[in-house]
Protein backbone atom coordinates (compact mmCIF):
# COMPACT_ATOMS: atom_id res chain seq x y z
CA UNK A 1 0.00 0.00 0.00
CA UNK A 2 1.58 3.54 -1.12
CA UNK A 3 0.35 6.20 0.68
CA UNK A 4 0.92 9.68 -0.96
CA UNK A 5 1.53 12.99 1.10
CA UNK A 6 1.89 16.69 -0.17
CA UNK A 7 3.43 19.14 1.61
CA UNK A 8 2.65 22.63 0.70
CA UNK A 9 5.50 25.79 2.02
CA UNK A 10 3.39 28.63 3.94
CA UNK A 11 4.46 32.18 3.40
CA UNK A 12 4.95 34.63 5.56
CA UNK A 13 1.87 35.62 7.32
CA UNK A 14 0.98 39.08 5.26
CA UNK A 15 1.37 42.37 8.20
CA UNK A 16 -1.79 44.32 8.47
CA UNK A 17 -1.25 47.42 6.10
CA UNK A 18 -3.21 49.94 8.69
CA UNK A 19 -3.76 52.97 6.05
CA UNK A 20 -7.19 52.84 6.91
CA UNK A 21 -6.49 53.75 10.50
CA UNK A 22 -4.30 56.36 9.06
CA UNK A 23 -6.86 57.78 6.91
CA UNK A 24 -9.70 58.01 9.60
CA UNK A 25 -6.47 59.77 11.83
CA UNK A 26 -6.38 62.40 8.85
CA UNK A 27 -9.69 62.86 9.31
CA UNK A 28 -9.17 63.98 12.70
CA UNK A 29 -6.24 65.52 12.29
CA UNK A 30 -8.02 67.95 9.48
CA UNK A 31 -11.43 68.84 11.33
CA UNK A 32 -9.79 69.99 14.75
CA UNK A 33 -7.57 72.71 13.04
CA UNK A 34 -10.64 73.58 11.08
CA UNK A 35 -12.58 73.88 14.37
CA UNK A 36 -10.09 75.68 15.92
CA UNK A 37 -10.27 78.18 12.67
CA UNK A 38 -13.64 78.85 13.44
CA UNK A 39 -13.19 79.44 17.02
CA UNK A 40 -10.59 81.67 16.65
CA UNK A 41 -12.73 83.58 14.06
CA UNK A 42 -15.97 83.56 16.51
CA UNK A 43 -13.45 85.01 19.27
CA UNK A 44 -12.06 87.47 17.12
CA UNK A 45 -15.53 88.58 15.36
CA UNK A 46 -18.21 86.94 16.57
CA UNK A 47 -18.89 85.55 13.08
CA UNK A 48 -17.65 82.51 10.86
CA UNK A 49 -14.38 83.57 9.26
CA UNK A 50 -14.65 84.14 5.32
CA UNK A 51 -11.53 81.46 4.67
CA UNK A 52 -12.46 78.97 6.52
CA UNK A 53 -13.65 76.82 3.75
CA UNK A 54 -10.36 77.42 1.60
CA UNK A 55 -8.49 76.91 5.01
CA UNK A 56 -10.54 73.19 5.52
CA UNK A 57 -10.01 72.35 1.78
CA UNK A 58 -7.10 73.39 1.39
CA UNK A 59 -5.42 71.13 4.40
CA UNK A 60 -7.80 68.23 3.11
CA UNK A 61 -6.42 68.07 0.16
CA UNK A 62 -2.75 68.28 1.00
CA UNK A 63 -3.71 65.29 3.54
CA UNK A 64 -5.29 63.48 0.92
CA UNK A 65 -2.53 63.68 -1.58
CA UNK A 66 0.09 62.70 1.23
CA UNK A 67 -2.31 59.49 2.16
CA UNK A 68 -2.75 58.52 -1.22
CA UNK A 69 0.91 58.71 -1.98
CA UNK A 70 2.22 56.89 1.49
CA UNK A 71 -1.30 53.85 0.59
CA UNK A 72 0.45 53.55 -3.09
CA UNK A 73 4.25 53.62 -2.00
CA UNK A 74 4.70 53.07 1.37
CA UNK A 75 1.68 50.74 2.04
CA UNK A 76 3.79 49.37 5.38
CA UNK A 77 4.64 52.56 7.24
CA UNK A 78 3.98 53.69 10.51
CA UNK A 79 -0.15 54.74 10.52
CA UNK A 80 0.77 57.61 13.21
CA UNK A 81 3.51 59.60 11.89
CA UNK A 82 1.24 61.22 8.91
CA UNK A 83 -1.40 62.57 11.06
CA UNK A 84 0.64 63.77 14.00
CA UNK A 85 2.21 66.24 11.15
CA UNK A 86 -0.67 67.39 9.87
CA UNK A 87 -2.07 68.22 12.76
CA UNK A 88 0.52 70.17 14.22
CA UNK A 89 1.07 71.47 10.39
CA UNK A 90 -2.62 72.62 10.59
CA UNK A 91 -2.99 74.75 14.24
CA UNK A 92 -0.08 75.87 13.03
CA UNK A 93 -1.93 77.84 10.46
CA UNK A 94 -4.30 78.21 12.73
CA UNK A 95 -2.18 80.00 15.08
CA UNK A 96 0.02 82.25 12.33
CA UNK A 97 -3.78 83.42 10.98
CA UNK A 98 -4.97 84.32 14.33
CA UNK A 99 -1.70 86.34 15.16
CA UNK A 100 -2.13 87.96 11.81
CA UNK A 101 -5.24 89.13 12.56
CA UNK A 102 -4.08 91.54 15.78
CA UNK A 103 -4.11 95.19 15.03
CA UNK A 104 -0.74 95.50 17.27
CA UNK A 105 1.08 93.59 15.11
CA UNK A 106 -0.60 95.18 11.72
CA UNK A 107 0.65 98.68 13.46
CA UNK A 108 4.29 97.56 14.29
CA UNK A 109 4.77 96.18 10.66
CA UNK A 110 3.56 99.36 9.03
CA UNK A 111 5.54 101.58 11.27
CA UNK A 112 8.93 99.29 10.74
CA UNK A 113 8.18 98.05 6.88
CA UNK A 114 5.57 100.31 5.45
CA UNK A 115 3.86 97.54 4.67
CA UNK A 116 1.35 94.63 6.15
CA UNK A 117 1.79 91.22 4.29
CA UNK A 118 -0.58 88.18 6.32
CA UNK A 119 1.81 85.43 6.81
CA UNK A 120 -0.82 82.55 6.88
CA UNK A 121 -1.04 82.56 3.20
CA UNK A 122 3.32 81.84 2.94
CA UNK A 123 2.70 79.29 5.42
CA UNK A 124 0.10 77.26 3.57
CA UNK A 125 2.41 77.88 0.77
CA UNK A 126 4.99 76.40 2.26
CA UNK A 127 3.13 73.71 3.61
CA UNK A 128 1.92 72.65 -0.06
CA UNK A 129 5.88 72.47 -0.57
CA UNK A 130 6.76 70.70 2.34
CA UNK A 131 3.78 67.92 0.99
CA UNK A 132 5.35 68.07 -2.24
CA UNK A 133 8.85 67.04 -0.50
CA UNK A 134 7.18 64.47 1.59
CA UNK A 135 5.65 62.88 -1.72
CA UNK A 136 8.87 63.33 -3.65
CA UNK A 137 11.36 61.40 -0.84
CA UNK A 138 8.47 58.66 -1.49
CA UNK A 139 8.65 58.50 -4.42
CA UNK A 140 12.64 58.80 -5.51
CA UNK A 141 13.65 57.10 -2.00
CA UNK A 142 12.56 53.70 -2.95
CA UNK A 143 14.88 51.68 -0.15
CA UNK A 144 16.53 54.20 2.62
CA UNK A 145 20.00 52.06 2.22
CA UNK A 146 20.31 53.68 -0.67
CA UNK A 147 21.53 56.87 1.25
CA UNK A 148 24.37 54.88 2.90
CA UNK A 149 26.34 54.99 -0.87
CA UNK A 150 26.81 58.99 -0.09
CA UNK A 151 27.76 59.42 3.52
CA UNK A 152 30.44 61.19 2.80
CA UNK A 153 28.99 63.33 0.29
CA UNK A 154 26.27 64.23 2.80
CA UNK A 155 29.06 65.48 5.03
CA UNK A 156 30.08 67.92 2.76
CA UNK A 157 27.05 68.86 1.75
CA UNK A 158 26.06 69.73 5.48
CA UNK A 159 29.43 71.90 5.72
CA UNK A 160 28.12 73.43 2.67
CA UNK A 161 25.02 74.23 4.06
CA UNK A 162 26.27 75.21 7.06
CA UNK A 163 28.69 77.83 6.27
CA UNK A 164 26.49 79.33 3.40
CA UNK A 165 25.51 82.22 5.87
CA UNK A 166 28.45 83.27 5.82
CA UNK A 167 28.79 83.82 2.49
CA UNK A 168 29.21 87.97 1.78
CA UNK A 169 26.19 88.75 -0.20
CA UNK A 170 24.34 85.84 0.41
CA UNK A 171 23.97 85.84 4.19
CA UNK A 172 22.04 87.67 6.34
CA UNK A 173 21.70 88.46 10.05
CA UNK A 174 18.14 88.42 11.45
CA UNK A 175 18.44 89.90 15.12
CA UNK A 176 21.89 88.50 15.55
CA UNK A 177 21.74 85.08 13.80
CA UNK A 178 23.73 84.60 10.73
CA UNK A 179 21.58 81.58 9.75
CA UNK A 180 20.12 83.34 7.04
CA UNK A 181 20.84 83.48 2.99
CA UNK A 182 18.71 85.48 0.59
CA UNK A 183 18.10 83.17 -2.79
CA UNK A 184 15.67 84.72 -5.39
CA UNK A 185 13.81 87.18 -2.68
CA UNK A 186 13.23 84.53 -0.19
CA UNK A 187 15.03 84.11 3.17
CA UNK A 188 16.33 80.12 3.75
CA UNK A 189 17.87 78.40 6.64
CA UNK A 190 20.32 75.89 5.43
CA UNK A 191 21.20 74.70 8.82
CA UNK A 192 17.31 73.25 8.93
CA UNK A 193 18.26 71.12 5.93
CA UNK A 194 21.79 70.41 7.12
CA UNK A 195 20.48 68.26 9.77
CA UNK A 196 18.81 65.99 8.11
CA UNK A 197 21.79 65.66 5.73
CA UNK A 198 24.09 65.22 8.62
CA UNK A 199 21.89 62.38 10.16
CA UNK A 200 22.94 60.45 6.91
CA UNK A 201 26.57 61.02 7.42
CA UNK A 202 26.37 60.09 11.01
CA UNK A 203 24.29 56.89 10.34
CA UNK A 204 26.61 55.67 7.33
CA UNK A 205 29.83 56.75 9.32
CA UNK A 206 29.34 55.13 12.67
CA UNK A 207 27.72 51.67 11.13
CA UNK A 208 31.41 51.81 10.19
CA UNK A 209 33.12 53.08 12.90
CA UNK A 210 30.88 51.75 16.26
CA UNK A 211 32.90 48.61 16.84
CA UNK A 212 36.17 50.65 17.45
CA UNK A 213 34.59 53.72 18.99
CA UNK A 214 33.02 51.04 21.52
CA UNK A 215 36.51 50.16 22.91
CA UNK A 216 37.74 51.61 26.37
CA UNK A 217 41.11 52.11 27.36
CA UNK A 218 40.47 52.65 30.86
CA UNK A 219 37.58 52.34 33.45
CA UNK A 220 37.60 55.97 35.36
CA UNK A 221 35.00 57.04 38.29
CA UNK A 222 32.55 53.82 36.43
CA UNK A 223 33.08 55.65 33.01
CA UNK A 224 34.77 53.63 30.40
CA UNK A 225 36.97 55.93 28.69
CA UNK A 226 37.28 55.56 25.10
CA UNK A 227 40.96 55.73 23.85
CA UNK A 228 42.96 58.70 22.69
CA UNK A 229 42.17 58.13 19.13
CA UNK A 230 39.30 57.54 19.04
CA UNK A 231 37.85 60.81 20.42
CA UNK A 232 38.74 62.62 17.11
CA UNK A 233 35.44 62.50 16.00
CA UNK A 234 33.80 63.79 18.86
CA UNK A 235 36.79 66.26 19.57
CA UNK A 236 36.34 67.26 15.21
CA UNK A 237 32.21 67.76 15.90
CA UNK A 238 32.41 69.72 18.94
CA UNK A 239 35.10 72.12 17.42
CA UNK A 240 32.55 72.82 14.44
CA UNK A 241 30.04 72.82 16.55
CA UNK A 242 32.02 75.89 18.60
CA UNK A 243 32.56 77.26 15.02
CA UNK A 244 29.14 77.79 13.95
CA UNK A 245 28.25 79.23 17.82
CA UNK A 246 31.03 81.76 17.04
CA UNK A 247 31.05 83.16 13.68
CA UNK A 248 27.22 82.65 13.43
CA UNK A 249 26.11 83.39 16.90
CA UNK A 250 23.78 80.28 16.64
CA UNK A 251 23.57 78.89 19.85
CA UNK A 252 20.19 76.83 18.19
CA UNK A 253 21.77 74.74 15.38
CA UNK A 254 25.31 74.41 17.65
CA UNK A 255 23.52 72.55 20.08
CA UNK A 256 21.16 70.21 17.47
CA UNK A 257 24.22 69.61 15.67
CA UNK A 258 26.23 68.28 18.79
CA UNK A 259 23.62 66.68 20.34
CA UNK A 260 22.21 64.56 17.51
CA UNK A 261 26.06 63.37 16.98
CA UNK A 262 26.40 62.17 21.03
CA UNK A 263 22.93 60.97 21.11
CA UNK A 264 23.66 58.93 17.70
CA UNK A 265 27.22 57.87 19.06
CA UNK A 266 25.23 56.56 22.10
CA UNK A 267 23.36 54.40 20.52
CA UNK A 268 26.08 52.85 17.76
CA UNK A 269 27.89 52.02 21.21
CA UNK A 270 26.02 51.63 24.02
CA UNK A 271 29.39 53.74 26.21
CA UNK A 272 27.59 56.17 28.86
CA UNK A 273 30.94 57.84 28.71
CA UNK A 274 29.91 59.99 25.66
CA UNK A 275 26.90 60.62 26.73
CA UNK A 276 28.76 62.42 29.92
CA UNK A 277 31.45 63.83 27.78
CA UNK A 278 29.46 65.29 25.49
CA UNK A 279 27.33 67.00 27.92
CA UNK A 280 30.91 68.38 29.71
CA UNK A 281 31.90 69.82 26.26
CA UNK A 282 28.90 71.25 25.26
CA UNK A 283 28.14 72.91 28.77
CA UNK A 284 32.06 74.10 28.35
CA UNK A 285 31.97 75.52 24.82
CA UNK A 286 28.26 77.68 25.89
CA UNK A 287 30.03 79.10 28.52
CA UNK A 288 33.25 80.03 26.68
CA UNK A 289 31.45 81.32 24.09
CA UNK A 290 29.17 83.15 25.88
CA UNK A 291 31.64 84.78 27.74
CA UNK A 292 32.83 86.84 24.37
CA UNK A 293 29.70 86.97 21.98
CA UNK A 294 27.22 89.98 22.90
CA UNK A 295 24.40 87.71 21.27
CA UNK A 296 24.39 84.92 22.76
CA UNK A 297 25.66 86.98 26.78
CA UNK A 298 22.01 88.22 25.94
CA UNK A 299 19.93 86.01 26.08
CA UNK A 300 21.64 83.86 28.81
CA UNK A 301 21.19 87.19 30.21
CA UNK A 302 17.66 87.06 29.39
CA UNK A 303 17.34 83.57 30.79
CA UNK A 304 18.63 84.23 34.21
CA UNK A 305 16.53 87.00 34.82
CA UNK A 306 14.98 89.05 32.90
CA UNK A 307 13.00 91.32 34.49
CA UNK A 308 16.77 93.22 35.71
CA UNK A 309 17.59 94.09 31.89
CA UNK A 310 13.79 94.55 30.01
CA UNK A 311 14.45 98.18 29.54
CA UNK A 312 18.00 97.78 27.94
CA UNK A 313 17.71 94.58 26.18
CA UNK A 314 15.19 93.17 23.47
CA UNK A 315 15.68 89.94 24.24
CA UNK A 316 14.94 89.99 28.00
CA UNK A 317 11.99 92.59 27.07
CA UNK A 318 10.63 89.36 24.78
CA UNK A 319 11.37 87.13 27.73
CA UNK A 320 9.43 89.36 30.43
CA UNK A 321 6.77 89.14 27.98
CA UNK A 322 6.69 85.22 27.02
CA UNK A 323 6.67 84.42 31.31
CA UNK A 324 3.84 86.83 31.60
CA UNK A 325 1.58 85.22 28.23
CA UNK A 326 2.35 81.34 30.11
CA UNK A 327 1.22 83.05 33.50
CA UNK A 328 -2.02 84.14 32.67
CA UNK A 329 -3.19 81.47 30.68
CA UNK A 330 -3.02 79.18 33.66
CA UNK A 331 -4.38 76.11 33.94
CA UNK A 332 -7.27 76.07 30.30
CA UNK A 333 -6.10 79.27 28.94
CA UNK A 334 -7.83 82.39 28.03
CA UNK A 335 -9.37 80.39 24.64
CA UNK A 336 -8.58 80.74 21.03
CA UNK A 337 -8.04 84.40 19.82
CA UNK A 338 -8.43 85.94 23.32
CA UNK A 339 -5.16 86.32 24.59
CA UNK A 340 -2.22 89.29 24.15
CA UNK A 341 1.07 87.49 23.30
CA UNK A 342 0.74 89.43 20.24
CA UNK A 343 2.87 92.38 22.37
CA UNK A 344 6.00 90.27 22.87
CA UNK A 345 6.04 91.60 18.61
CA UNK A 346 8.00 90.27 15.72
CA UNK A 347 8.57 87.34 16.60
CA UNK A 348 4.87 86.26 18.24
CA UNK A 349 4.60 83.99 15.27
CA UNK A 350 7.83 81.92 14.80
CA UNK A 351 10.38 82.04 17.79
CA UNK A 352 7.59 82.97 20.60
CA UNK A 353 4.28 81.09 19.00
CA UNK A 354 4.45 78.60 22.04
CA UNK A 355 3.92 81.54 23.98
CA UNK A 356 0.36 81.88 22.26
CA UNK A 357 -0.31 78.24 22.88
CA UNK A 358 0.46 78.46 26.41
CA UNK A 359 -1.77 81.65 26.92
CA UNK A 360 -4.71 81.13 24.91
CA UNK A 361 -4.87 77.15 25.52
CA UNK A 362 -3.29 77.16 28.59
CA UNK A 363 -0.84 74.45 30.34
CA UNK A 364 -3.05 71.84 29.45
CA UNK A 365 -2.72 73.15 25.71
CA UNK A 366 0.91 73.19 26.16
CA UNK A 367 1.14 69.27 27.64
CA UNK A 368 -1.00 68.46 24.49
CA UNK A 369 1.19 69.95 22.13
CA UNK A 370 3.99 68.36 23.70
CA UNK A 371 2.03 65.21 23.91
CA UNK A 372 2.04 65.18 19.90
CA UNK A 373 6.00 66.03 19.66
CA UNK A 374 6.35 63.17 21.58
CA UNK A 375 4.08 60.71 19.79
CA UNK A 376 6.27 61.59 16.65
CA UNK A 377 9.14 60.37 18.43
CA UNK A 378 8.31 57.56 19.85
CA UNK A 379 7.12 56.47 16.46
CA UNK A 380 10.16 57.42 15.16
CA UNK A 381 12.21 55.76 17.64
CA UNK A 382 10.16 52.54 17.66
CA UNK A 383 11.12 52.78 13.67
CA UNK A 384 14.26 52.19 14.34
CA UNK A 385 14.08 49.42 16.35
CA UNK A 386 11.75 48.06 14.32
CA UNK A 387 14.50 48.88 10.92
CA UNK A 388 16.47 45.33 10.05
CA UNK A 389 19.75 46.87 9.19
CA UNK A 390 22.07 48.90 11.37
CA UNK A 391 21.94 52.10 9.04
CA UNK A 392 18.17 52.11 9.36
CA UNK A 393 18.48 51.69 12.72
CA UNK A 394 20.69 54.95 13.39
CA UNK A 395 19.22 56.78 10.46
CA UNK A 396 15.84 56.58 12.02
CA UNK A 397 16.92 57.18 15.44
CA UNK A 398 19.16 60.24 14.46
CA UNK A 399 16.41 62.15 12.73
CA UNK A 400 14.02 61.13 15.80
CA UNK A 401 16.95 62.70 18.23
CA UNK A 402 17.21 66.04 16.34
CA UNK A 403 13.46 66.82 16.29
CA UNK A 404 13.40 65.74 19.99
CA UNK A 405 16.38 68.08 20.52
CA UNK A 406 14.58 70.99 18.54
CA UNK A 407 11.41 70.71 20.58
CA UNK A 408 13.74 70.44 23.51
CA UNK A 409 15.85 73.97 23.03
CA UNK A 410 12.39 75.48 21.11
CA UNK A 411 10.19 74.63 23.96
CA UNK A 412 13.06 74.77 27.01
CA UNK A 413 14.02 78.61 26.16
CA UNK A 414 10.71 79.96 25.55
CA UNK A 415 9.36 78.73 29.23
CA UNK A 416 12.67 79.89 30.69
CA UNK A 417 14.27 76.36 30.93
CA UNK A 418 17.50 77.19 29.26
CA UNK A 419 18.24 80.27 26.95
CA UNK A 420 16.63 80.80 24.19
CA UNK A 421 18.03 79.21 20.68
CA UNK A 422 16.15 81.41 17.99
CA UNK A 423 14.94 78.20 16.26
CA UNK A 424 11.76 77.51 14.83
CA UNK A 425 9.27 74.84 16.91
CA UNK A 426 8.67 72.13 14.20
CA UNK A 427 5.27 72.46 12.18
CA UNK A 428 4.13 75.51 14.25
CA UNK A 429 5.99 78.65 13.82
CA UNK A 430 6.12 80.46 10.92
CA UNK A 431 9.09 79.53 8.51
CA UNK A 432 9.30 77.97 5.20
CA UNK A 433 12.93 76.22 5.10
CA UNK A 434 11.31 74.27 8.92
CA UNK A 435 7.92 73.12 7.74
CA UNK A 436 9.80 72.20 4.54
CA UNK A 437 12.90 70.08 6.00
CA UNK A 438 10.70 68.48 8.71
CA UNK A 439 8.33 67.22 5.67
CA UNK A 440 11.11 65.88 4.41
CA UNK A 441 11.90 64.36 7.69
CA UNK A 442 8.57 62.22 8.21
CA UNK A 443 8.91 61.25 4.62
CA UNK A 444 12.14 59.79 5.84
CA UNK A 445 10.97 58.40 8.63
CA UNK A 446 7.64 56.60 6.48
CA UNK A 447 10.04 55.22 4.33
CA UNK A 448 12.18 53.17 7.07
CA UNK A 449 8.95 52.45 9.08
CA UNK A 450 7.46 51.10 5.44
CA UNK A 451 10.55 48.92 5.06
CA UNK A 452 10.95 47.88 8.49
CA UNK A 453 7.26 46.66 8.81
CA UNK A 454 6.88 45.42 5.05
CA UNK A 455 6.61 41.22 5.29
CA UNK A 456 9.49 39.39 4.35
CA UNK A 457 8.82 37.51 1.17
CA UNK A 458 8.35 34.09 1.15
CA UNK A 459 11.06 31.82 -0.05
CA UNK A 460 11.44 29.96 -3.20
CA UNK A 461 9.66 26.68 -3.47
CA UNK A 462 11.75 23.73 -3.68
CA UNK A 463 10.36 21.22 -6.14
CA UNK A 464 11.96 18.68 -4.09
CA UNK A 465 10.05 19.00 -1.05
CA UNK A 466 6.77 19.90 -2.22
CA UNK A 467 6.06 16.08 -2.59
CA UNK A 468 7.41 13.49 -0.44
CA UNK A 469 6.27 10.02 -1.06
CA UNK A 470 6.32 7.47 1.55
CA UNK A 471 5.48 3.98 1.09
CA UNK A 472 4.04 1.59 3.44
CA UNK A 473 3.16 -2.28 3.65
Amino acid sequence: MSVVTNTTTIGAIEAPSRRNTELALLGFAVAIPVFAYLNVGLALDGEVPSGMLGYGLGLALLATVAHLVVRKWAPYADPLLLPLATLLNGMGLVLIWRLDQSPRLIATSMRLYKSFSPDAPKQMMYSAIGIAMLVAVLLLLKDHRVLQRYTYISMAAALVLLLLPLVPGLGSAVYGAKIWINVAGFSIQPGEFAKIVLAVFFSGYLMVKRDALALASRRFMGLYLPRGRDLGPILTIWAISLLILIFENDLGTSLLFFGMFVIMLYVATERTSWIVMGLLMSVAGAVGVASFAGHVQDRVDAWADPFSCAKDVPACDQMTEVLMSFGSGGILGTGLGQGNSDLIGFAANSDFIFATVGEELGLTGVMVFLLFYGLIVERGVRTALAARDPFGKLLAMGLSGAFALQIFVVAGGVMGLIPLTGMTMPFLAYGGSSVIANWALIGILIRISDTARRPAPAPAPNPDAEMTQVVRP
